[in-house]
């Protein structure tokens, strides 16, 4: 076990008000370390710090907040094995996810930001000529659109991916020439404050970055309604996640908003034998990537029933393939779930999919193991619209399969869009078909964020974020500068 953490303010490491709760690893129910418990007002010193760092970080020059981004990443990838034991250790993660989506990704994050920091913020626009008026004389108008910084940005981070999501948020919000306090989620923050002694090692100055943690509610709503926060970054769920818009709401306060997701993974039956092995391979991604707790899973299948018999039995071969247990042995593929509550609500939804009609095709029961939170990857079948496990965000590795009929090929395309559009997320879909041209006419009408055609891979450059419940503004590549900034015009007469 580590040593008990403290609170970061103000570059100073801090002894939390309220003392040290237990961080516990979900694989073997041991305790990984002590997290600090802050008060309310100690989050409020927090904010109150990075308003004053901010006069002076938000006039450093681009140059020297990228070399300041770029040594972060340095630091990272010089401890990643030691960073990725310990999230391996608080999230589950598998010992391949920890290093290559976890600690790898949060690496690539600070160094693709310090190179954001460098591009350009101020676009030229058209001159305009004015003709003389109650306002003025007749003339030619020059402008500007300049990116500026918001100011201070509280970001409150996910559970399932301890480094990724926090760096996601800190790295562009520097980088735009903000100050950041960070709120990780109470599950897995020790990893986040070995984020922040890279940041402090880097040369990050007092104030810049600050984190501070806790199970009290208390503790984030102080970090979301400081009056000296100007804009919330939040990736979690949506019922959380419309209370931080309302609080938001009050003060006017600018947010980005990555909330939950239900994705619709449309299989036409022309998708012919390579592409039923690409969409099982797709899908089959929920039952083990993080268990099934990512909000970009394709969880709510709608398969065609020319297709749907074939399927179903792929992708319970899948599923039995996996190798269920503990993240750190060789080979296991699928690590426990964060939280004994967690496993808990997610057994609650198959047991309901049952008793609603739903078919267990496999999983359904517990694992065997000796300790840990486990949920065996669960395939439904025979879904219905209707029930809870197809409306519902689960995240967990349960996948939920809706068949559908349909006479013509122009009835099956009108079919699978209002299934998938009939939700309410839209943060990412996806579109099995052999027809690249039908594929992505269905795309343009699903109303989500994003739509993987023939895949599930991201372009970390394409814009993430979600249509409806599934969250409020775009983040990733250069859309993360911008959704870190305000624009400002410059007029000046030509």
């Amino acid at each position: 076990m580590s040593a008990p953490r403290r609170l970061f303010i103000a570059g100073e490491w801090v002894e939390p008000d309220h003392g040290h709760y237990e961080v516990v690893n979900p694989a073997t129910e041991e305790v990984v370390g002590l997290a600090p418990e802050a008060s309310t007002e100690q989050v409020h010193a927090a904010a109150a710090a990075a308003r004053e760092a901010f006069a002076s970080w938000s006039r450093t020059t681009p140059e020297e907040r990228a070399a300041v981004l770029s040594r972060v990443a340095s630091i990272l990838r010089r401890d990643c094995a030691a960073y990725a034991d310990l999230a391996r250790a608080e999230s589950g993660a598998t010992t391949g996810t920890a290093y290559g989506m976890q600690v790898a990704v949060a690496v690539g994050r600070f160094e693709r930001y310090a190179k954001g920091a460098l591009e350009p913020v101020e676009t030229a626009l058209p001159p305009q000529i004015n003709e003389a008026g109650p306002i003025g004389k007749a003339g030619i108008m020059g402008a500007v659109a300049a990116r500026r910084p918001v100011g201070v940005v509280t970001c409150v981070t996910s559970y399932n991916n301890p480094w990724a999501n926090p760096a996601g948020k800190v790295a562009p919000a520097l980088a735009m020439g903000n100050t950041v306090v960070v709120k990780p989620a109470p599950q897995d923050p020790l990893s986040v404050y070995g984020m922040a002694a890279a940041l402090a090692e880097a040369g990050v100055p007092p104030g810049v970055v600050n984190v501070v943690s806790g199970t009290d509610v208390a503790v984030g709503e102080a970090a979301v309604a400081s009056p000296d926060v100007d804009m919330v970054s939040f990736t979690g769920s949506t019922t959380v996640g419309q209370r931080i818009g309302e609080v938001c709401g009050r003060d006017l306060k600018r947010q980005l908003m990555e909330l939950g997701g239900k994705g619709a993974a449309i299989v036409f039956d022309d998708v012919g034998e390579k592409g039923l092995a690409a969409a099982v391979a797709g899908i089959g991604t929920t039952f083990s990537f993080y268990s099934g707790q990512i909000c970009t899973a394709p969880t709510r299948v709608i398969a065609q029933r020319g297709v749907y018999e074939a399927l179903l039995a792929k992708l319970a071969t899948y599923a039995g393939a996996l190798k269920v247990g503990d993240p750190a042995e060789p080979g296991t593929v699928v690590g426990p779930v964060i939280s004994a509550a967690h496993r808990d609500r997610v057994e609650a939804y198959v047991e309901d999919a049952r008793k609603e009609g739903a078919r267990v095709v496999t999983g359904g029961e517990r694992p065997t193991l000796p300790t840990g939170f486990y949920v065996a990857p669960t395939l439904l079948a025979d879904c219905t619209p209707g029930m809870r496990a197809v409306r519902e965000e689960i995240f967990g590795p349960v996948v939920s399969v809706v068949p559908f009929d349909a006479a013509t090929p122009e009835e099956a395309e009108e079919t699978a869009i209002t299934l998938a559009n009939d939700s309410d997320y839209g943060l990412i879909d996806y579109v099995w078909s052999a027809d690249i041209t039908r594929a992505f006419r269905v795309a343009r009408r699903l109303r989500t964020g994003g739509v993987g055609v023939n895949t599930v891979g991201r372009n970390m450059e394409a814009p993430f974020g979600g249509f409806k419940k599934s969250g409020v503004g775009r983040d990733v590549g250069s859309y993360a500068l911008h959704a870190y900034s305000e624009l400002q015009s410059i007029v000046w007469p030509g």
